[in-house]
């Protein structure tokens, strides 16, 4: 069976896996219909994510058709559509008890810490799948980025009339704007790349960009769209340490700040900056299952339209040797989709 593999940092290899088998307990045999190029999948290729283990199979963003199931499965069929949450949680840590599997304390993602959906078929927990008889494979592949923003979102609680930023237009920060949109708050867009806030003004109708240059020209453009008053929540999706650590420089006094995107280096600031507007920092991590019902839901009634998220398309065997332009912004990727 095919699959392509990371060895290590910026080295890929199409390889040939053992057949899973059959499902136990639990547990669905799929076939890979569809994968999403993730931020993380990027970052794990270029060595930059700290929770990626090589060598490893990649993909956690799918969409996916059920073969075969095991004993005790309910919530699919054979046949059945899907979208895969991807965070093998243990069910018996204390956030896990406390509802909050994205957090587990043990937790596996697949294609990142355990293999994942980079492959023709696999094997998965069936209480992992969420399927849809409206969406296509495609669509679904695009609900677990949806789920970063939307859970991301979640964590800043922007509530109507407030000013938002959002800093950083590639998929995170455009999953955490759509649905920062559905609160009714009003939405700031910085990035480094003219070409994504281009999309944000045509696609999403967002009046306010800023074009970050280094030279804190920002702050009064800032200042200029909020009334003076800044921004009650500020998300980070760039995973850029220098951004994280600028980032409470654009905080309202009160406001908070989430971080959605990660880094390995260090991310520092002057404590004041802090304490003075007595701010408050989160971090954004994964999502939880009730996001992944409420995305399929908003796809399916038309609240959240995927179609222009999708930038570039690309068969399995093309794969290896297209990947390392998509890194690169003058590529002009929000969104590439492997067709299996």
């Amino acid at each position: 069976m095919r699959a392509i593999r990371l060895n290590e940092p910026k080295q890929f290899q199409q390889v040939e896996i053992d057949e899973p088998g059959s499902p136990g307990p639990g547990q669905v045999l799929v076939r890979t219909h569809r994968m999403g190029i993730c931020g993380t999948d990027y970052s794990g290729y270029l060595g930059k994510m700290p929770f990626f283990r090589y060598p490893r199979i990649p993909g956690h963003e799918l969409g996916i058709e059920v073969l075969e199931i095991g004993e005790g499965v309910a919530n699919v069929k054979s046949g059945d559509r899907c979208s895969v949450e991807p965070y093998m949680n243990c069910g018996e840590c204390y956030p896990c008890r406390k509802g909050k599997p994205n957090c587990c304390e043990t937790l596996n993602v697949i294609g990142v810490m355990i293999d994942g959906g980079l492959c023709e078929r696999f094997l998965i927990r069936a209480d992992k799948l969420h399927s849809s008889e409206k969406l296509s494979f495609e669509q679904l592949a695009l609900v677990e980025t949806l789920a970063i923003g939307c859970h991301a979102t979640d964590r800043g609680a922007p509530q109507k009339g407030d000013h938002v930023l959002i800093i950083g237009a590639g998929p995170i920060g455009l999953a955490t704007l759509e649905f920062t949109r559905l609160t009714g708050a009003t939405i700031t867009v910085m990035d480094m790349v003219q070409s994504r806030l281009d999309f944000c003004r045509e696609t999403y109708g967002v009046a306010h960009t800023v074009l970050f240059n280094g030279d804190g020209s920002e702050i009064d453009k800032m200042r200029e769209f909020t009334g003076g008053d800044m921004y009650a929540v500020v998300t980070d999706a760039t995973g850029s340490n220098r951004s994280m650590s600028n980032a409470l420089n654009y905080v309202a006094h009160t406001g908070s700040l989430v971080y959605v995107g990660i880094t390995t280096a260090e991310v520092s600031f002057e404590h004041p900056k802090l304490h003075r507007p007595e701010m408050t920092i989160k971090s954004s991590r994964n999502a939880l299952p009730s996001d992944f019902a409420r995305i399929i839901r908003l796809i399916e009634d038309g609240t959240i339209n995927t179609s222009p998220w999708i930038t570039h398309r690309v068969g399995f065997d093309a794969v290896i040797e297209n990947f390392e332009t998509y890194t690169r912004p003058e590529t002009g990727v929000i969104k590439a989709i492997i067709e299996m």
